[in-house]
């Protein structure tokens, strides 16, 4: 279950998408994100489909290393279709006992359950596709005009990328505490809820102790190279933007402008 949490991996590969703008891709993500939220099923769900699968050939990144993203949130993704379709009042479709089931809430988890898996997986492309540093580059150049308010931008760009760095690095080392924890004779996996929870101390205290150890070594090496934050610093490989990159700007208007009329002419 550890080695199925992919969100924060890079998955090398020479695709186009791999050498775009990581401006381009930040806000390519963020637009894909707000176009889920907009639309209304179904048709236009089709369609954020369709071009999520052609961005996914385009990476070449395996679909099957993808899909295996999703493995560890279909308990969360349970919980919010059966939430959604146990307690949403509407016309009763199936009722027993106290429960009743509405043609509301099948429509309703339904299309819970298919904008979280486009979004888990639209937002996994970004990092699949997008090395720490550029994405620290990228983001930081997005946020630039907070400078002028005084907004640490160079900081709250650096946290992030460290942050999703160590994801993959936590939970390879969880992987590894568990199983010699397992070789001792630990067992994460019978019981009632509260002897789950309790079985789980022997294995968050190493944790904790091991990400703090890794903590503290980043950042005696950020102060041995005299690390001091953004200010003056200049970069090796300064962003520019490529023809590549325009042309990709343009599809994101026109994917939204098409998200926005279906709405508008009510084909979704």
């Amino acid at each position: 279950m550890i080695r199925d949490i992919t969100i924060g991996q890079y998955y090398p590969a020479d695709s186009l998408l791999h050498k775009l703008d990581p401006r381009v891709k930040l806000v390519g993500t963020i637009c894909y994100i707000v176009a889920l939220f907009i639309i209304k099923p179904y048709t236009g769900y089709l369609l954020a489909a369709l071009a999520l699968f052609a961005v996914i050939k385009m990476s070449k990144v395996p679909l099957k290393f993808i899909l295996r993203g999703l493995r560890p949130i279909i308990a969360i993704l349970l919980f919010t279709v059966v939430f959604n379709l146990f307690f949403t009042q509407g016309d009763p479709v199936i009722t027993f006992g106290i429960i009743t089931i509405t043609k509301q809430g099948i429509k309703l988890c339904i299309t819970m359950a298919i904008r979280l898996i486009l979004l888990i997986i639209g937002s996994s492309l970004m990092t699949f596709t997008t090395t720490p540093n550029n994405l620290t580059d990228g983001l930081e150049s997005l946020l630039g005009p907070l400078k002028k308010i005084k907004v640490p931008v160079h900081e709250i760009s650096m946290m992030m990328s460290i942050a999703l760095r160590f994801i993959p690095i936590l939970m390879e080392e969880t992987d590894k505490i568990m199983k010699a924890q397992m070789a001792r004779g630990a067992d994460f996996e019978s019981g009632n809820l509260v002897k789950k929870a309790k079985g789980l101390i022997p294995l968050l205290v190493p944790l904790f102790v091991s990400a703090f150890r890794r903590a503290n070594d980043l950042a005696m090496a950020m102060e041995a190279r005299c690390y001091r934050g953004g200010d003056g610093r200049t970069k090796m490989k300064p962003l520019k933007y490529k023809g590549r990159d325009i042309i990709s700007y343009f599809v994101l208007v026109v994917f939204l402008a098409a998200i926005i009329l279906m709405n508008h002419v009510g084909l979704v």
